[in-house]
């Protein structure tokens, strides 16, 4: 298994990216403003698990940003499989690229519902699986989108939550979430939203490691073909977004 430190490798790498491109940033800011729109309306804190590099707090203001390395950026350190939180004190746990990343995404569910107060809610933001997905992940993204491998849902009764090891499956959350023939066990969630994004001006922006294909200047035009391909998230979508609330 490979180490967990290539999540660190790969977040100092995408820090350069985040300097250098700004229309990285705005297009962040803008899928950002969508998990925003989604954040649970009650007064405990909002976490973002893994945050990465991306500045989340620009449109969510005081939400903790955390990941499994320190940096300086970084609020505090934190395991999504055993959080430091206390049960029932957060609003909101915002992972953004980080659950195709859970090896036992049920694990982490039963975490997550321990932290969060009840109307709490889940915020997912992960790779989408369309035909235009399929291309993207599959062929020019170096992670795997996995599709035939098995979902392990639970972790094994003998392991550790401090034994992490690097872990991605692209596809988990199309599978898990938009294949209604594929039945996991949420934990006690809903699934009360599931909204799917072409983001073609992310693609074309090469996001952190490949080169950008429009001027910044073309934001606009960017935001206007986002919006019309919208309308065919089974061909175009590359992002998919899913909230899951616990039940008061």
């Amino acid at each position: 298994m490979a180490s967990i430190d290539r999540h660190n490798q790969e977040m100092l790498k995408n820090a350069e990216a985040w300097q250098q491109k700004p229309a990285l940033r705005a297009i962040y800011q803008t899928f950002h403003r969508a998990i925003a729109a989604h954040l649970a309306p009650i007064s405990q804190p909002t976490v973002e698990l893994g945050s990465g590099v991306a500045d989340i707090q620009r449109v969510i203001p005081g939400c903790i940003r955390t990941d499994i390395f320190p940096n300086p950026w970084i609020d505090r350190v934190e395991n999504a499989y055993a959080l430091s939180f206390a049960a029932d004190s957060l609003a909101n746990l915002i992972l953004f690229d980080v659950f195709h990343h859970l090896r036992y995404p049920g694990t982490a569910l039963q975490e997550f519902w321990r932290v969060l107060a009840p109307g709490g809610r889940v915020i997912l933001f992960e790779p989408c699986v369309s035909l235009l997905g399929l291309l993207v992940y599959g062929v020019l993204h170096p992670e795997p989108l996995a599709l035939n491998q098995a979902i392990e849902w639970q972790a094994p009764p003998a392991w550790q939550a401090n034994q992490l090891d690097y872990y991605a499956a692209q596809g988990n959350a199309s599978r898990i979430f938009l294949r209604a023939h594929l039945k996991f066990d949420l934990q006690g969630f809903h699934l009360i939203k599931t909204q799917r994004y072409a983001a073609i001006s992310y693609v074309a922006s090469g996001g952190y490691s490949k080169p950008q294909l429009y001027p910044n200047d073309w934001m606009p035009l960017m935001a206007a073909i986002d919006r019309l391909c919208n309308h065919v998230p089974w061909i175009l979508a590359t992002r998919l977004l899913v909230v899951l609330e616990k039940p008061v």
